[in-house]
């Protein structure tokens, strides 16, 4: 990301909003607030309360809702929205109300090549939507798919673990986020269509990782056309263009990739891969289920790759931050290894169910580093504990507010993950992957990649900040993009044991 794009998440060039002076001339005198809606500032003309944002909007709602409460009303330029930020009002919109506020309050830069019509997160509740979720689930994401393709993902942990050996013996340091991007993006590529994607020399290779992190970028980026719709022709920022060359050059090497499938089916030598691709392609209908036709294939196999490499890599990558800045914590979670796979054992899919304080250390990370759930849009007026939802509101469901709450959790701010060790029911307190028809089905594999990830590298190998880093001092910042990540990589030295 340049500097010059580098601004306050929602700060905007002021010109654009002389520009349309004139076009929005009514707004200079601010309507009546609906006094039937939730509480909230008083917006400004034209901007609403776009500059209360800041570059940290998880932490800014999550204050407004300490002044105004748990159901809290906005206006994002010409947007509507309303923020929810406690276990009750979050269930009303995830389950009481779940079949109204289901659908997406789609971003402009998703509407490249069709995006919002063929990727799963943002598809409309409907038959099509229906008949995707069942792939994912009965097919690609299953439990039995998933266990089907653990020995390839093993194959790939064990591959990465040989090049951090390979450091630890030259007492190299280690950009962990980057060796976990890359670990993540292998991870699914074998699932997907049994191939690596780095740390080969082929140019395909560079140019699919580097397409898909710009695509990941730009999807992120704070676009002014999502908050003035009168303004989405223009694309004043050109997000929904640089949007569609990483797009396009995605979906053209997927493309590649699916003709090479093809043509390797046809040889009377082929041997069928036991992957997601050979699936999508050989899949019958049946059980009411729809085969995907080819674009559609595409755009699931650009939302695998999304959707598993950038947030299993970030969160890995965190609970490695918060290992190495809590020394106690990753005593003990080595100690559970040691005690249960063995000195010089690989970790197995199958060691995670006895391996508790592991999976604390999991779900402690996700606790702390949550920030929205994608945004969703009311598909008809709801009212939620007395308040007014008027139909097209944006609805921004506030994970940072409910998992940091104080009167739910004990010390908040602290990383404990001894708290998910108890048998204590969390219902919507803690709900990473959302609920209801809208919940992620990539949950199993996720958890799969983090366990088997964070538990290889830290029951391999010693770590050691590189000089000038303590426990004390490591950044812990994190910046917002569709996900928080570390403002700062983490670098530490890796040792035999």
């Amino acid at each position: 990301m340049s500097e010059e794009d580098d601004m306050d998440f929602f700060t905007f060039p002021l010109f654009i909003f002389l520009i349309f002076t004139c076009i929005n001339l009514c707004r200079l005198i601010p309507a009546r607030r609906n006094p039937k809606l939730p509480p909230g500032p008083t917006p400004l003309p034209i901007i609403g309360n776009l500059l209360a944002l800041g570059d940290k909007p998880h932490l800014s709602l999550t204050n407004l809702a300490k002044s105004y409460g748990p159901i809290l009303s906005l206006k994002f330029g010409q947007v509507t929205t309303v923020v929810v930020s406690s276990p009750e009002t979050i269930q009303q919109v995830l389950q009481t109300h779940d079949n109204v506020l289901s659908y997406r309050f789609i971003p402009d830069a998703a509407t490249v090549y069709d995006h919002a019509e063929l990727g799963l997160p943002w598809i409309p509740i409907s038959p099509n939507y229906k008949n995707h979720r069942k792939i994912f689930n009965n097919y690609l994401l299953s439990p039995k798919a998933l266990d089907a393709s653990r020995n390839l993902r093993r194959m790939r942990i064990d591959k990465h673990l040989d090049n951090i050996r390979r450091c630890a013996v030259n007492g190299e340091v280690v950009d962990i986020g980057t060796t976990l991007f890359s670990l993540a993006l292998n991870l699914i590529s074998y699932s997907i269509w049994s191939m690596d994607l780095v740390d080969t020399d082929s140019e395909m290779t560079k140019e699919f990782k580097a397409t898909l992190r710009g695509s990941l970028e730009e999807m992120g980026r704070p676009n002014i056309s999502d908050f003035f719709p009168v303004l989405k022709k223009m694309d004043v920022q050109g997000v929904r263009r640089r949007t569609a060359i990483h797009f396009g050059k995605m979906l053209g090497l997927i493309d590649e990739m699916i003709d090479k499938r093809l043509k390797m089916q046809e040889t009377p030598d082929f041997t069928p891969k036991n992957d997601m691709l050979h699936h999508l392609l050989n899949m019958k209908e049946d059980n009411n289920e729809i085969p995907l036709d080819r674009n559609q294939i595409k755009h699931s196999i650009f939302v695998l790759f999304s959707g598993s490499s950038d947030t299993t890599g970030s969160v890995a990558q965190w609970a490695m931050a918060y290992l190495l800045k809590y020394p106690k914590v990753m005593c003990k979670a080595k100690e559970e290894l040691l005690e249960v796979i063995g000195k010089g054992n690989p970790i197995e899919e199958s060691h995670m169910e006895k391996l508790p304080y592991l999976q604390a250390i999991i779900k402690e990370v996700l606790r702390m580093q949550s920030s929205f759930l994608i945004p969703r849009k009311s598909e008809s007026e709801v009212t939620i504990l007395g308040f007014t939802v008027p139909k097209g509101t944006q609805i921004i469901v506030n994970l940072w507010a409910s998992c940091r709450d104080p009167n739910l959790w004990e010390n908040p701010d602290v990383f404990m993950p001894e708290r998910f060790l108890e048998s204590k029911a969390r219902n919507f307190e803690f709900i990473p992957f959302s609920h209801g028809r809208r919940t992620c089905p990539g949950k199993g594999m996720a958890m799969r990649m983090l366990y088997l990830t964070v538990g290889s590298l830290i029951h391999c190998f010693d770590w050691k900040l590189e000089d000038g880093v303590t426990p004390e001092n490591l950044n812990m910042d994190a910046k917002y993009e569709l996900i928080l990540v570390k403002s700062q990589p983490v670098r530490a030295i890796p040792l035999l044991i």
